[in-house]
């Protein structure tokens, strides 16, 4: 699978609330981490993620990680 553009070196700690949440995998959104449709006509797509529960998340902004959408430290080798 391609691996979208850097668009952060960091994650984003995010205290979420439960619900769905769309994470740009292509790395060209506005709203990061978020998807806001930057990604039409590419291949791809963004990553649907629910929430159970509140939680505190480590969302990658770098989108070179192996754990979408979740930071896994990549953007430390980078």
């Amino acid at each position: 699978m391609a691996k979208g553009k850097i668009a952060e070196r960091s994650p984003l700690m995010m205290e979420m609330q439960p619900g769905t949440y769309f994470w740009c995998a292509c790395g060209k959104s506005n709203n990061q981490p978020f998807c806001d449709g930057s990604h039409r006509g590419s291949e791809f797509t963004p990553k649907e993620v629910k929430i159970e529960e509140v939680q505190s998340v480590f969302w990658c902004r770098c989108k070179q990680t192996d754990n979408q959408p979740f930071c896994d430290g990549t953007h430390n080798k980078l």
